[in-house]
């Protein structure tokens, strides 16, 4: 046991989508993201717990299939149990897919470090009438305990913990996998070379291993002459040798063993279907733009009046305690007008999140990757680059990191560029106030569009930059495809809960930052405080980039300050829009026609609002994602190439809409 202040480390250890989130989360209290879908998490997480007094520091890992690592999120798992940065291994293993489990079972107890399996989601292994027999499955696998939980449910916990405390200083008895005689030969030869070599280096058996697997890393850090001992790469002898156990393991543990669940096979045959899958892809997303316009429409309108009341309310009690006219009007026209126009969209937002954790969680995503595989082929990238993609519909920052799990960097900097392009829920704001304005008859249709073409134009870029960059290698998709289940309650809560609290932050922080700053540059000049907002500083901004904008149909001065505007955050455009044309709860009816006669009176019609819309779709995404793309490549000059040309492709492409749309109109 680690005698430092940190207490116990525990590790937490298995494949994608096994559930080691969820469990994270239940012994710490933390909110990560779960879903129903490999690959969420791709960095470790840390946190602390406690069982009988004892401090317990927890980590959550990546998930691998393999100690063979090749993406960035496998090699950070690899590296903490390699630098012994945990104390005990908890092997998360999904009991109702236990074959394909223990593969990296066994590699895990080939490290010689302690090792307690946590049987997740024993009550789906319960619901298809199977049964595993853990006690012979402890026996088989070196005597390690092994304890049955259910991490949706939060049962077994305890007894998880108990097991941890009580074994930490145990390791396997024996062999799992006992390999041919010639294999084990070789091993015994290669621990000699390596002992002689490296006598403080522990657990010698597993390097062995790995020399015989021709592993790169182990053969660069811990070279030795053992070309007379192997005369091969034995990887492949060596895996066949471990599924050989495995398959002896699941023959006498396993009763009632079946393979796949009925179900989930009857509702795959039309969800991954190489035909209808895409198009029902595009039927159900376009379900869940109808229920946000429908429902979070309805739910807006009570949001509106608040802030109707909350703005006439402000007013009188300044004029009440004599405040000045300024300071009225930064209170009124400036935060309660832009922060207050945000959270009139907190409906809609709040039932998209919801309508992609209910997807999330029932396992469909993870389809989704599957069926835009053969598109995303035609472009140079495998279904698996999707997943980024689909993330991005929420947040571009947690997309952008998911790229890690491309193998190839070149495959992760094309993800990487064309994330951004979906659309994130920081945008809905702008298209529901734009299309509901504008196109008050087809709002969904014409915010919908939005996010088709994002899609396309994300397609598109893959597909040229697959030609300029060249080929690469082939990145074949291998994506466990979940069985699916009904959405857990308290799963999606939390998810529905986190991205709220995320754009309520956003509305009190940065949001609110941006309202005041822009405020003070409308009615701030080179003279001081002025009268006339066209002396402003904003406005001689604006007037600079009005030849540029005006292509796009985007031509006058308060549209370019809205849109410098919106890469504090997207939603900063609305709330910008308020201030700038001076429209209190502009989210009103009352507001949209104040706004909508102050855009015609210089001729913003509909064409204008949707390159408007378009241009807020392509150019460049907020602050925190361009951090989070330097952070991943590395390249400040990359990041700053990306950025230019995002703004480039969205001032091209509303340009195209606008001046293609003149034409036929």
């Amino acid at each position: 046991m680690n005698e430092g202040n940190n207490g116990l480390r525990v590790g937490f250890v298995g494949n994608p989508n096994c559930g080691k989130t969820t469990l994270f989360n239940a012994f710490t209290g933390a909110r990560l993201k779960v879903a129903n879908w490999p690959g969420v998490t791709v960095e470790r997480m840390e946190g602390m717990t406690s069982f009988n007094g004892i401090p317990i520091r927890v980590i959550d890992t990546p998930g691998i299939y393999s100690l063979s690592c090749y993406t960035i999120e496998e090699k950070v798992t690899r590296k903490c149990l390699e630098d012994n940065e945990v104390d005990v291994i908890v092997n998360v293993v999904d009991a109702s897919s236990l074959e394909r489990n223990l593969y990296l079972t066994l590699q895990l107890l080939e490290l010689n470090t302690p090792v307690v399996l946590a049987l997740n989601m024993i009550d789906i292994v319960e619901e298809r009438g199977m049964e595993i027999n853990i006690p012979t499955l402890s026996k088989m696998l070196g005597g390690i305990p092994i304890v049955a939980v259910s991490a949706r449910n939060r049962s077994g916990l305890k007894q998880l913990l108990l097991a941890v405390v009580n074994h930490v200083k145990d390791r396997p008895k024996a062999f799992v996998v006992t390999y041919t005689p010639q294999i084990e030969n070789k091993i015994s030869k290669i621990e000699t070379t390596l002992k002689s070599s490296y006598k403080s280096l522990e657990n010698v058996r597993w390097y062995a291993i790995k020399h015989l697997e021709h592993d790169e890393k182990i053969m660069s850090e811990y070279p030795a002459a053992l070309e007379h001992i192997i005369d091969q790469n034995y990887e492949k002898q060596i895996i066949s040798q471990k599924y050989n156990r495995i398959e002896e393991i699941m023959e006498t543990c396993l009763v009632k063993r079946e393979q796949t669940s009925l179900r989930t096979d009857q509702v795959d045959r039309f969800l991954t279907h190489p035909l209808f899958g895409v198009p029902i892809f595009l039927g159900i997303m376009a379900l869940v733009f109808f229920f946000t316009f429908t429902v979070g429409d309805f739910l807006k309108g009570y949001f509106e009046i608040a802030l109707g009341y909350l703005s006439v309310f402000m007013r009188q009690f300044m004029l009440e305690i004599h405040a000045s006219g300024w300071i009225t009007s930064l209170v009124v026209d400036g935060i309660i007008a832009g922060v207050g126009g945000i959270l009139t969209f907190l409906p809609n937002i709040f039932i998209l999140f919801l309508a992609l954790a209910f997807l999330e969680d029932s396992g469909y995503m993870a389809r989704v990757a599957y069926v835009m595989n053969e598109i995303m082929g035609r472009v140079g990238l495998s279904g698996k680059a999707f997943l980024p993609m689909l993330l991005g519909f929420g947040c571009t920052v947690p997309a952008v990191m998911a790229a890690r799990a491309l193998p190839s960097e070149r495959d992760r900097k094309r993800t990487i560029l064309i994330t951004p392009f979906m659309s994130c829920s920081a945008r809905l704001p702008i298209y529901v106030l734009f299309s509901e304005m504008f196109f008050p008859g087809h709002a969904l249709i014409v915010a919908y569009s939005l996010y088709l073409v994002g899609l396309l134009v994300a397609i598109t870029i893959a597909f040229a930059t697959h030609h300029m960059w060249g080929t690469g290698e082939e990145d074949v998709l291998l994506i466990e495809l979940p069985e699916y289940k009904t959405p857990n309650g308290r799963t999606v809560g939390i998810y529905v809960w986190d991205k709220v609290k995320d754009y309520l932050s956003k509305a009190g922080t940065t949001i609110f930052l941006a309202t005041i700053v822009l405020w003070f540059v409308l009615n701030g000049g080179p003279s001081g405080f002025v009268t006339d907002v066209q002396d402003s500083f904003a406005a001689i901004i604006g007037r600079t980039l009005i030849p540029v904008l005006r292509p796009a149909g985007l031509g006058d001065w308060r549209i370019a300050v809205a849109l410098i505007s919106g890469l504090s955050a997207k939603e900063v455009v609305v709330s910008s829009f308020s201030v700038l044309f001076q429209v209190n709860n502009i989210n009103s009816a009352a507001g949209m026609s104040a706004l909508l006669g102050s855009l015609g009176s210089f001729g913003f019609g509909s064409l204008n609002a949707y390159a408007l819309m378009i241009f807020c779709l392509l150019y460049s995404p907020c602050i925190a994602a361009v951090a989070t793309i330097k952070k991943e490549t590395g390249s400040l000059s990359w990041t700053i190439g990306m950025v230019l040309f995002q703004v480039f492709i969205a001032w091209g492409t509303a340009v195209l809409v606008f001046q293609i749309g003149s034409l036929i109109l």
